[in-house]
C-alpha cells in the first residue's frame, strides 16, 4: 500500500523550554524533536494545523523540509498532549528509510456488523481499535479496514486479512470485537405475583373435609 508521503516545513528552534514552547503553540506552531540514525537530535516546530489533520488521518511518515538541515524522513513516535488529554502540544519524531521495517500501532477500520450481532439480547463488545504490525516504512497504511459481516460473532488478530508484506505483533488471539448474548431476565412483576399467590395459599385457613 504505497502513498504519497507528505511534506512539511520545520523550523529549527533555537530557545527550548515550556514557555517558549506555549508561545510557539500560541502563534499555530507545534513543538517537535528529531531523533535517529546516529545524528544529534533536532529541536524543530510545524505548522500547527496541517500537522494535525495529517495526524488526524493516519499519517505516520514525513517528510520534514528543515531550514539549513535538508529534508529527513520522519516517523511519528509519540505524541504528548495537553493536560486535559484532548490536545496535542508536542510531537516526537525518528529518522527512518522508506525501506527499513518498523513496528507501529495501526487503527482498525471496522465496517459492517458481525452475523450474530442481530440476535436477540446481542451485545457487541469492541476490544481493541489498534494492532501493532510489522512492515516497511513505504507501506505503512492510514489504517486496515476491517469487513465485519464475513465473521460470525468475533474476531481475532489472527483471522484478519493484513496487506502483502505486514505482519501482525499483537498475539494472534487477541480479540478485536465479539458479541456477547445478554441473559434473559424473569420480569420482576410475574416474579412478585407468583411469590404473592404462595403466600396467600399458605396463609389461608385450613377446613376438615
Amino acid at each position: 500500500m504505497t502513498h504519497e508521503t507528505p511534506t512539511l516545513v520545520a523550523s529549527k528552534r533555537e530557545r527550548l523550554g515550556s514557555r517558549y514552547a506555549q508561545r510557539l503553540r500560541k502563534s499555530g506552531q507545534l513543538p517537535a524533536v528529531i531523533y535517529g540514525h546516529g545524528a544529534d537530535p533536532i529541536s524543530v516546530s510545524v505548522e500547527e494545523k496541517a500537522t494535525l489533520a495529517h495526524l488526524h488521518h493516519g499519517q505516520h511518515v514525513f517528510n520534514l523540509e528543515i531550514e539549513g538541515e535538508g529534508t529527513e524522513t520522519c516517523l511519528v513516535k509519540d505524541l504528548q498532549f495537553g493536560f486535559l488529554g484532548d490536545n496535542v502540544i508536542h510531537l516526537d519524531l525518528t529518522r527512518v528509510d522508506l525501506d527499513e521495517r518498523v513496528k507501529i500501532l495501526v487503527h482498525l477500520d471496522l465496517h459492517g456488523e458481525l452475523k450474530s450481532a442481530s440476535e436477540a439480547g446481542a451485545i457487541v463488545v469492541h476490544d481493541h481499535a489498534e494492532i501493532e504490525v510489522e512492515c516497511a516504512v513505504r507501506n505503512i497504511p492510514e489504517s486496515i479496514r476491517v469487513d465485519l459481516g464475513a465473521y460470525d460473532s468475533s474476531i481475532n488478530v489472527g483471522e484478519l486479512e493484513l496487506p502483502e508484506g505486514m505482519i501482525a505483533i499483537t498475539p494472534a488471539d487477541t480479540n478485536i470485537i465479539h458479541v456477547q448474548i445478554a441473559a434473559a431476565e424473569e420480569p420482576e412483576e410475574a416474579t412478585d405475583e407468583a411469590a404473592g399467590n404462595a403466600s396467600s395459599e399458605s396463609d389461608a385457613p385450613k377446613t376438615d373435609g
